[in-house]
């Protein structure tokens, strides 16, 4: 298939020479590992000491990789994208809450999210993360099997309650709902509850998707098996697939309490296992829909092959590609300018509350290699482009 991820102009059409210039200074820090230890450290440090340094923050990484700190603070960004036809997902991005005030505070969010959706044809999707609705203990207990006392029985009620409000509230306003992954060890209780919903929801066409991380070996098998379930019972697969984003933490744990490691042992056994998830239900779209979240060219068109061997449009709903805000516009804008659905993760949350997540991304950058150097690369090409003009 013909190279289309290397046009510069269409892919960073939207962003001025001061963004561009922004963009390539960022990603020249990434690119440097010890830098982002060093700057991961002193900005926490900065922001536990309540040192005056959001301002600089939200100028910088922030403005980069985030829509804004409110819905309403996005829609710009999401109205500027969709006039190239990359879509947007509201994603509050605010991690490691621990409370039942902070899990409501999460539900009203997402509820909040899907009425966005229902009115914008520019978000497709609602979304959320199953630890902003219960602590990510509990889902472990209820995932390993363990007797819950009343109190935690009254939590996770109160888990499954959001859940289904949430699934509940996207089917009856028909706005398909991504709900995110979680580490392998509270997994297992996200991926019954999930069933549970799409057995309730997914009875006429894919509203609630789950997500598989494929750099987890028993994640093709598990797809397998679901679609079995779905073949007996009647329902509707949704699906978003991604690599993974907490394999250091994953081959870290498997090793100090002594089992074997859930991620592949290598990163060609995940590409493999990736592509594989990836025909797989392309083979069997008229019962399933695919959220392809990757920024990986070869399995990006490797999915454009697939749709077009079964004759599927470009524009086929049940198929979706999905980067993130501030990454891989080279794939993003340039699918979106041949006909395919594009939607671009949009964080948002205050500054303070999304710095984990800003600095998981930083850290994720750094150890995938070539993503970084490959985003460099298209930065400055687009930069020698304009200065040649």
């Amino acid at each position: 298939m013909k190279n289309i991820f290397n046009n510069t102009q269409i892919a960073f059409s939207l962003k001025s020479d001061t963004e561009l210039d922004r963009a390539y200074f960022l990603f020249k820090l990434i690119d440097n590992q010890p830098l982002v230890k060093i700057g991961t450290a002193v900005t926490n440090f900065a922001l536990k000491a309540n040192l005056p340094v959001e301002g600089l923050i939200r100028a910088t990484v922030f403005d980069h990789f985030c829509g804004g700190v409110n819905e309403d603070d996005c829609i710009h960004v999401v109205d500027k994208m969709y006039k190239k036809r990359v879509s947007s997902v509201l994603d509050y991005s605010v991690e490691g809450k621990e409370e039942e005030e902070q899990f409501d505070t999460v539900l009203e969010k997402t509820l909040k999210l899907i009425d966005f959706a229902k009115e914008k044809e520019a978000i497709p999707f609602a979304v959320f993360k199953p630890s902003g609705f219960g602590r990510i203990s509990l889902f472990q207990a209820v995932g390993d099997g363990q007797k819950l006392n009343a109190k935690e029985m009254d939590e996770w009620n109160s888990v499954v309650t959001r859940f289904d409000k949430v699934c509940k509230t996207s089917f009856d306003n028909d706005v398909a709902l991504l709900i995110d992954s979680e580490e392998s060890w509270m997994q297992e209780a996200v991926d019954n509850l999930i069933e549970d919903m799409m057995r309730k929801y997914n009875k006429i066409k894919p509203i609630v998707f789950n997500t598989l991380q494929m750099y987890r070996w028993d994640r093709l098998d598990y797809l397998k098996g679901l679609h079995e379930k779905a073949k007996k019972d009647n329902f509707f697969i949704g699906i978003k697939l991604v690599r993974g984003a907490y394999m250091e933490k994953e081959n870290e744990r498997a090793i100090e309490l002594g089992y074997l490691s859930p991620i592949c042992n290598s990163k060609e056994a995940t590409d493999k296992n990736y592509n594989a998830a990836l025909k797989y239900m392309v083979d069997n779209i008229d019962s399933m829909s695919v959220f392809a979240g990757t920024h990986n060219e070869l399995s990006t068109y490797y999915l454009m092959n697939l749709m077009e061997k079964k004759g599927i449009k470009s524009n086929d709903y049940r198929i979706w590609f999905g980067q993130l805000y501030g990454m891989s516009d080279t794939i993003s804008f340039n699918l979106a300018a041949k006909g395919y659905n594009i939607a671009k993760y949009l964080p948002f949350g205050p500054v303070k509350d999304v710095m984990p997540y800003l600095i998981r991304r930083a850290e994720e950058n750094t150890s995938v290699a070539g993503q970084t150097s490959r985003e460099l690369s298209m930065i400055k090409a687009e930069r020698n482009r304009r200065k040649e003009k």
